[in-house]
């Protein structure tokens, strides 16, 4: 039955409307909101104000209708914007410039913190409050009975009232609400605002962040719009610029004990030293009593707007937990005449609004003798207390620019009206409003010069003050401004810090650090640990070639070719070139072994010259030996051409030399050789053969020899010759000076050739060697061919395996080697007889025959 009931009720109320028919009236549904400030003009302004900042907690039995809200906590801060509106009123009333003729009338409502309160009072702003309307014929529609809204100051209730006041198309001014989600037109079309959107705000912060390098920090954010949307914005800048996060909490003032414990055990042990606090007041003043009870002192705190130049926080902050805070304000502000206005306050009934009777018996800490709540023992309420002497958040004039963007807002509107009604001396009344319209397009300055305007998401120009707390002796903190942040400048030029010292945590005046990993220095490079954000790292020792001249790279860079890394891997210096030069102790022994070798040449030509007449210089045929003096005296010589830095033309004549040189050397050998076999051969009966071994012939073998390798030369030369080359690849660090061979065919046919008439010129004077004679002269050939073999068959892998300038003093070694081979065993022996057995220097005794030896 009761449920029966209950659905029926509608049904009577409307039978019963049906049966007042002819009474044709409009009637409000529900409990009427009575503003708790009005005045009536001509044009009605809207305003909503927390003048309480919460409300009592009630259980809800859905027995009966629920009793109005009942709220508590007054806030004498929804009281001084209220003062700003109604100066800016006031002010408006009595300009002869602005709406002359027209009156502005206002109705303010307390919202009490409450989001459910402030659409409440936002829908009796846009509907009325009558009771009952005259009969008529006409519809119960008009227009709404406020022109613009002033208000809320928090976001969150803003978003509510803009959304269902938004079809209405009331604008909405708000002097508080920073969340950047207001500035979306497809959601709240007729929000406006007088403070910049958390968008800038956000990234200001983060740019202040990065600016003091700290790169490793903490957040605390309000869990509501405000917070949440404003921490968002600065994550993803922090992100941007490199600027990590330890950890990202939120709470509401509301929340129960153990959660914000919580918060505070992840702060001590987090390793930040800086904690970016994206809160209201009243939840920074929660977390300051939590946070002092644990004395958490030596963090930095950066904040946001809505603590940061709070002068009723910094009171609160008895264990100087905030001391050195930075943070962004709005740039303070002087309207003139206001500060004197907001703190006239009217004598009021106090039987009239029990509100305004709270407000001043805490005003002035007295009761009226109609309060409820009198006492005995406090003083009575005259009504016309002065204000001198008292000092409370009331007093405190510190939020004036807030303050300024209040009175910024009702000049806003008010210059959007006079230009709908076209007013110049007189208003055209009959004129429709619509303020919406035009509010958005208008550009105006106040009376002390600030220039007003909002842009297409109808927010201001975004321009921040740097604030900086500073403690004094006695106790009380200094909001020192210490620089700017305007968002319209290029983004190099937003962020200006004044020359002003700046005081950090524990009063410090060094800049504290805060960071996950030390910067890495230059010389290494950042590895990301595993598992961790990126601004927790390794710094790597860079490779060799490798370098980073800058902190904080995360790569090394590869020096070119003809560079090198320094030790401290931050430079490339330029590789030192190695080839074999003259100064360095191994090419010095090497051109003396070469210069010894010459002279030594020369010695035993000028001995041979001076006894060419003997008969063991005309033994075997004088002008060959002549000329092998002469090609070994180039032998030494060449083996100078491989010293020195290799150059175009001494690459090509280095190879070439020595490969015709040696050729002229072991032909020479080789004819004397053959002559050797041949002479004994034509001592033989009827043996004729010695003539076609004459001199004539000898010269000519030696010039066919000779020119074959000339051939092989020039064609190595023509096709692919030797050119100096920077080797890279044998070391590391220092380049290679070297030959290259160009055609490797061409250098190993020269060779090869050269081993050809050697193995031949072996063979052939180890034919001879015991063919008798008292000086046998294929016996020293064949030792002269053993060690010139010897040294070439062991030069081949001592050459290609020798790094660098080593393979290049390994073939002077060979060079000189099968050289000194040559001139030792073949005319050393000659020299002996020459210059110390002059009696064995005869031709009987050369001629003389021995018994053949075994070899």
């Amino acid at each position: 039955m009761r449920q029966v009931t209950y659905s029926l009720r509608p049904l009577l109320l409307l039978v019963a409307s049906f049966s007042q028919a002819e009474e044709l009236v409009c009637r409000q549904r529900g409990d009427p909101e009575n503003p708790q400030l009005s005045n009536d003009g001509d044009i009605m302004l809207g305003g909503i104000f927390s003048f309480h900042s919460s409300w009592k907690d009630r259980q809800d039995t859905y027995m009966h209708e629920p009793l109005p809200l009942e709220c508590s906590s007054l806030n004498f801060r929804g009281f001084q914007f209220a003062q700003a509106m109604l100066f800016a009123i006031e002010e408006i009333n009595n300009s002869t410039d602005l709406l002359p003729s027209i009156s502005l009338g206002y109705k303010m409502y307390d919202a009490c913190g409450s989001i459910a309160r402030s659409v409440r009072v936002a829908l009796a702003l846009a509907n009325g409050n009558e009771i009952e309307s005259a009969p008529s014929d006409a519809p119960c529609t008009r227009p709404a009975q406020v022109q613009a809204i002033m208000g809320e100051t928090s976001s969150s209730p803003c978003m509510a009232i803009a959304t269902v006041i938004g079809p209405f198309h009331i604008p909405m001014i708000s002097h508080f609400a920073t969340c950047a989600c207001l500035s979306d037109k497809t959601k709240y079309p007729s929000f406006l605002r007088t403070i910049p959107s958390d968008y800038y705000q956000s990234r200001a912060l983060a740019q202040l962040v990065k600016h003091f390098g700290w790169t490793w920090v903490g957040a605390i954010r309000t869990n509501d719009d405000y917070g949440n949307n404003g921490m968002a914005t600065f994550t993803e800048t922090a992100q941007q610029l490199g600027i990590c996060l330890e950890y990202s909490v939120s709470f509401f003032r509301t929340d129960p004990p153990d959660k914000i414990q919580k918060i505070i055990d992840i702060i001590k042990a987090s390793t930040s030293k800086v904690i970016v606090a994206f809160l209201s007041h009243m939840d920074m003043d929660v977390l300051i009593h939590e946070l002092s009870n644990y004395n958490m002192t030596g963090y930095q705190w950066v904040g946001s707007e809505g603590w940061i130049f709070d002068s009723q926080t910094a009171k609160m902050d008895k264990h100087h937990i905030l001391d050195g805070a930075i943070g962004l304000s709005i740039p303070k502000a002087h309207v003139s005449g206001m500060r004197e206005f907001i703190l006239d306050v009217k004598p009021l009934n106090s039987s009239s609004n029990e509100m305004f009777t709270e407000f001043w018996e805490t005003l002035f800490s007295c009761k009226f003798k109609q309060s409820k709540s009198s006492a005995g023992n406090q003083r009575e309420c005259t009504g016309h207390e002065d204000l001198t002497g008292v000092h409370n958040s009331f007093t405190d004039m510190s939020l004036m620019p807030i303050f300024n963007n209040v009175y910024k807002g009702v000049y806003a509107v008010a210059h959007a009206l006079h230009s709908i009604l076209g007013c110049n001396e007189t208003c055209n009344n009959k004129v429709k409003l619509d303020p919406f319209m035009r509010i958005k397009n208008i550009q105006f300055k106040t009376k002390e010069g600030d220039e007003v305007y909002f842009n297409e998401d109808g927010d201001p120009a975004a321009k921040y003050e740097i604030i900086n707390w500073q403690p004094t002796e006695n106790g009380i903190v200094n909001f020192v401004t210490v620089g700017l942040h305007d968002a319209s400048l290029p983004a190099d030029k937003q962020l200006n810090l004044q020359n002003k010292s700046l005081i950090w945590a524990q009063n410090s005046e060094q800049v504290p650090v805060s960071v996950c990993s030390e910067k890495c220095p230059a010389g290494t490079r950042k590895v990301l640990q595993k598992g961790k954000p990126v601004c927790c790292y390794d710094c790597i020792r860079c490779a060799e070639g490798e370098i980073s001249n800058i902190t904080d790279s995360i790569t090394c860079v590869r020096c070119h070719p003809e560079f090198w890394s320094n030790e401290r891997r931050d430079a490339c210096v330029k590789k030192e070139a190695e080839f074999l030069s003259y100064e360095e102790i191994m090419g010095a022994l090497l051109t003396a072994a070469s210069l010894f070798g010459t002279c030594m040449t020369a010695v035993v030509a000028f001995v041979f010259f001076r006894y060419r007449k003997t008969p063991i210089v005309r033994a075997n045929n004088s002008e060959l030996s002549f000329l092998l003096l002469f090609s070994l005296t180039l032998c030494f010589l060449c083996s100078l051409t491989f010293i020195g830095r290799p150059s175009e033309w001494s690459c090509m004549l280095r190879h070439t030399a020595f490969g015709i040189t040696f050729v002229l050397c072991i032909s020479c050998v080789l004819g004397k050789t053959i002559v050797v076999l041949m002479a004994f051969r034509a001592t033989l009966p009827g043996s004729n053969i010695m003539k076609w071994f004459g001199p004539a012939q000898q010269r000519l073998s030696v010039l066919a020899f000779t020119l074959i390798q000339v051939v092989i030369c020039i064609l190595w030369l023509t096709i692919s010759p030797p050119f100096p080359l920077k080797n890279f690849k044998e070391f590391k660090d220092r380049i290679i000076l070297e030959c290259a061979l160009g055609s490797a065919v061409g250098f190993w046919a020269v060779l090869g050739y050269i081993g050809l008439l050697a193995m031949l010129c072996f063979f052939l004077a180890f034919l001879a060697r015991k063919l008798p004679d008292n000086f046998n002269e294929a016996k020293f050939i064949t030792f002269s061919m053993l060690i010139f073999c010897a040294v070439w068959i062991t030069f081949i892998p001592a050459y290609v395996s020798s790094p660098g300038k080593f393979s290049v003093a390994v073939e002077i070694f060979a060079i000189l080697a099968s050289s000194f081979g040559l001139l030792i065993c073949i005319f050393i022996p000659k020299c002996y007889i020459i210059l110390l057995k002059p009696e064995k220097n005869t031709k009987k005794n050369m001629m003389g025959k021995v018994a053949p030896k075994l070899f």
